[in-house]
């Protein structure tokens, strides 16, 4: 029996720099060129290749045709993809598999807090924690570095992560 698999158009994989053994999983077109996901990565069509562990969030608006996501450490992209056919829920899939844990902390007497995410590459083992804080704290602030090296410290006793 033989599976399925996208069909990528031949220019479009050309292009791609696919690590040995990476598989196309979902691919679409959108005005930008053609987005493609691979069990390892976004790839852009630019070119550049997003590692699924390094996207904070995705979603595609059937409104708009907007499929947006944030990169760590680059910001949010957005492409105008008119029929995703399976590359939102490929995305959405491949990127909440990398996340190991997921934990809210709050600030003291504040109302504001931050969020603490464990990530792991697919197939790997190293974790590289992230800390995302709310709209308005300021990283620098020592009250909130001590919240977050605490929350930290207590959530990696409990897990074990």
């Amino acid at each position: 029996m033989r599976w399925l698999r996208p069909s990528v158009p031949r220019e479009v994989r050309d292009r791609l720099r696919l690590e040995r053994g990476e598989r196309v999983l979902a691919h679409a077109g959108s005005r930008e060129g053609v987005l493609v996901a691979t069990d390892h990565a976004l790839h852009l069509p630019d070119g550049h290749r997003v590692p699924w562990q390094d996207i904070d969030r995705a979603r595609w608006d059937a409104e708009s045709e907007a499929f947006t996501f944030t990169e760590e450490g680059a910001g949010e992209r957005v492409f105008t993809v008119p029929d995703p056919g399976r590359l939102a829920e490929t995305v959405h899939e491949r990127v909440t598999a990398t996340i190991v844990v997921s934990h809210r902390g709050e600030l003291p007497g504040e109302g504001a807090g931050f969020r603490l995410v464990a990530r792991r590459p697919p197939g790997g083992a190293e974790i590289d924690w992230r800390v995302h804080l709310d709209d308005g704290l300021d990283p620098g602030d020592p009250r909130v570095q001590e919240a977050v090296q605490h929350e930290l410290a207590a959530v990696r006793e409990r897990t074990g992560v």
